[in-house]
């Protein structure tokens, strides 16, 4: 039997979906009564096949049940460390690098790293997720010292600042470093694959994290990376990850999935993950994409293109909400804080 995948599609959004929910014509996603949807994508690797809900007990018996499972974890309400998602939660970008794609340069002395923090805190920021290694296309691996040393002074200083500390490492020795001082969410970007000790170092912390799909180092991802089916692919990556972390004593459902945008991804892969990025409501955790400033926009935007990618970013931001993301990981946090809420209240 082929295996089965389920992708919820045909969203309404505020009052659209509020009637349709009183019509009893769509289900809420993940219990927010103003997303909705009322069709499913049944897929594998052979066909795929969209179906309206109130037409689900007409297909056969392994197929529904394996819908009605897949809705389940769909329509559940999600939360992560206590934070409701039913509104989309961004989280701020605070690289402590020479180097970094984006900001490289701009926040690895002390006092604008602190002034960064500051700033994020008070436009909102419940999360910040601080990295002292570039893993940007054609970056190289930096040695564990060298990395730690980048942001040491910045967690001595905020230890007691009221917000989540998301450490961006791809080491347990600095996750085991940053213990002492804050740490709160563990964001390794090679989905626990680079650092053999990292689960242990989960299992053994309890720390909520997320999990990364990138393929192949940071310094090669990019030369041309293949799929055969970059969706379903990313997909069965998430499924045995969380599979390989319960067996490893990991129970916690502080677990957050993204599918990596731009690690290891060509243009194409990067729109279908977009276009396609419900199908992950399935697998019952909350999802986050890091899309802001990345290359894909300016392959889109053309001679549009500009440093900052704020457009791109915002336009991203609002159709991964309308698709039920509920969390980003951004650049720009107040501008498209602002995007974000201006959109919402006019579509109320």
């Amino acid at each position: 039997m082929p295996k089965y995948y389920t992708r919820a599609c045909n969203f309404y959004y505020g009052k659209s979906s509020l009637e349709m929910l009183r019509k009893k014509k769509a289900l809420p996603l993940h219990g927010n009564n103003k997303l909705s949807f009322d069709t499913v994508e049944i897929l594998s690797r052979k066909k795929k096949n969209k179906i309206n809900i109130n037409i689900i007990n007409s297909l056969s018996l392994d197929v529904k049940k394996k819908i009605k499972e897949d809705l389940k974890k769909i329509t559940k309400q999600k939360s992560f460390c206590k934070i409701s998602l039913k509104d989309p939660l961004l989280i701020g970008i605070l690289n402590l690098t020479p180097d970094s794609f984006s900001d490289g340069g701009q926040f690895n002395q002390i006092g604008s790293a602190l002034k960064r923090v500051k700033s994020l805190l008070k436009d909102g920021c419940k999360i910040v997720d601080i990295g002292g290694e570039s893993t940007r296309p054609g970056s190289k691996d930096i040695d564990e010292n060298v990395e730690w040393k980048r942001i040491k002074t910045l967690l001595k200083q905020i230890r007691n600042y009221k917000f989540l500390l998301s450490l961006d490492t791809r080491k347990t020795f600095v996750m085991h470093k940053a213990l002492k001082y804050k740490l709160n969410i563990v964001n390794d970007v090679s989905g626990f694959s680079y650092d053999t000790k990292t689960i242990d170092f989960l299992k053994n912390t309890k720390l909520p994290l997320i999990i990364n799909h990138s393929k192949g180092e940071p310094k090669t991802m990019q030369r041309k990376p293949y799929y055969k089916n970059v969706l379903l692919e990313i997909y069965d990556f998430f499924e045995n990850k969380i599979e390989l972390l319960r067996k490893a004593g990991i129970t916690h459902n502080n677990i957050i999935l993204d599918p990596g945008i731009g690690f290891g991804k060509n243009l194409k892969h990067n729109i279908t993950i977009m276009n396609n990025i419900s199908i992950f409501h399935s697998l019952g955790f909350p999802i986050m994409l890091g899309f802001s400033r990345k290359r894909f926009i300016k392959y889109i935007s053309g001679k549009n293109d500009s440093n900052l990618r704020l457009g791109g970013t915002l336009a991203s931001s609002i159709h991964a909400m309308m698709n039920g993301v509920q969390i980003m990981r951004v650049h720009d946090f107040n501008e498209i804080s602002q995007g974000l809420k201006v959109f919402k209240s006019i579509n109320k």
